[in-house]
């Protein structure tokens, strides 16, 4: 059976990472993933508080960032951070991988890096699960970096691997989430993420192998409806 547009709701993190979000932003967001019944709710750490509490009788995770949108703040603040955004009631964490570093080759801190967050999930004093997923931004990776990135991010605990930030030179694409999923497997997710505005483009992704739509297009999306607005995510 062909999926429908309110059929992906469950696939999509509703997503709001502008540098000038306000509270009512947020509000907005979590009333229109509360209404449609989104995965989650995707937010900066600072509304994670307030996103917790206003979806806390729903069905609807509170997803955040880590080490955003970079990747190039230290381990151990990254470690710091998820603990922290954790006992503020996240439940999902996106984190960028060490773009550098994985330049670089140092693929050992790269790996590290993405445990101690992995760790720190175990460690944060909640019962529940928490997914982590890592952002390896794509654009600015060839084929075989994509790949290599991906086993790293596998090996090293991750639940999911994310194409992009939304902040970086391209979003998704569908060759790059077909790759992602034949390297990972069944036993890790894929989240699209990056200039995903319409129901068509978000179908694309899911029929490359994505298995997690991140938007701030959702309502769109799952409306049928055409969003050409300015977003960065």
């Amino acid at each position: 059976m062909a999926i429908k547009p309110r059929d992906m709701a469950k696939m999509i993190d509703h997503t709001n990472l502008k540098p000038t979000a306000t509270v009512e932003d947020i509000k907005k967001l979590c009333d229109e993933a509360r209404e449609y019944e989104f995965a989650s709710v995707c937010v900066n750490p600072i509304f994670v508080p307030l996103a917790s509490k206003l979806l806390e009788d729903s069905s609807v995770k509170v997803t955040t960032v880590v080490g955003f949108p970079l990747g190039s703040t230290t381990t151990e603040t990254k470690a710091f951070e998820t603990r922290n955004v954790i006992k503020n009631g996240a439940q999902e964490i996106d984190m960028v991988m060490n773009l550098g570093a994985f330049k670089s080759e140092a693929y050992d801190l790269v790996k590290a890096d993405i445990k101690a967050v992995v760790d720190a999930t175990k460690t944060a004093g909640v019962t529940s699960d928490i997914i982590v997923k890592v952002i390896i931004e794509t654009c600015y990776l060839d084929n075989e970096e994509i790949a290599k990135a991906c086993e790293i991010a596998k090996e090293a605990g991750a639940d999911f691997v994310k194409t992009s930030t939304g902040f970086g030179s391209d979003g998704a694409r569908e060759d790059d989430v077909s790759l992602m999923r034949k390297t990972v497997g069944r036993e890790v997710g894929v989240k699209a993420a990056g200039g995903i505005r319409t129901f068509d483009k978000a179908l694309a992704m899911l029929d490359a192998g994505a298995n997690r739509i991140g938007t701030s297009s959702g309502v769109a999306i799952v409306t049928g409806e055409t969003d050409d607005g300015d977003k960065e995510y």
